[in-house]
C-alpha cells in the first residue's frame, strides 16, 4: 500500500481533512453570529405612521405589535372604514421595516448569498 493512503478510495490522510475541518468552523461560526444578530433584532422596535401621522404603529424585531397610537382627530363615526384602512397601512409598514433591517443585516452577514429566511 502506498504511503498516504487511505485505502478503500479514501482519500490521502490529511488530504480533506483540514479543509473541511475549516469549514466546519466557519459554518459553526456563521451560525453564532446568526443567533447573536436575531437576538439583537428582536430587541429593537420600528415605527411608522399613516393618514398624515394620525396613526402610528410600533412593531418588534419579533413582528410583534408593541404599541398603536390613534390620534382622536382621526376617529370620525362616519368613516371607519379610513381608520381601520390607516391602522393596516401603519401596521404594514412598521411590519415591512422590520423585515427590510433583518434582510439587510442577514446580508451583511452572509456576505450578500440568499440562504432563504434562515432563522429569521
Amino acid at each position: 500500500m502506498a504511503k498516504g493512503y487511505g485505502g478503500r478510495g479514501m482519500p490521502p490522510m490529511g488530504g480533506m481533512g483540514g479543509k473541511n475541518m475549516n469549514m466546519m468552523k466557519q459554518i459553526q461560526k456563521m451560525q453564532q453570529d446568526m443567533a447573536a444578530m436575531q437576538a439583537e433584532l428582536e430587541t429593537k422596535t420600528y415605527k411608522s405612521s399613516s393618514g398624515g401621522g394620525m396613526v402610528t404603529a410600533e412593531v418588534t424585531g419579533k413582528r410583534e405589535l408593541m404599541s398603536l397610537v390613534i390620534d382622536p382627530e382621526a376617529v370620525d363615526p362616519e368613516d371607519v372604514e379610513m381608520l381601520q384602512d390607516a391602522v393596516i397601512a401603519a401596521v404594514n409598514a412598521a411590519m415591512a421595516s422590520a423585515e427590510a433591517d433583518g434582510a439587510a443585516q442577514m446580508s451583511k452577514l452572509t456576505g450578500g448569498l440568499n440562504l432563504g429566511n434562515l432563522g429569521l
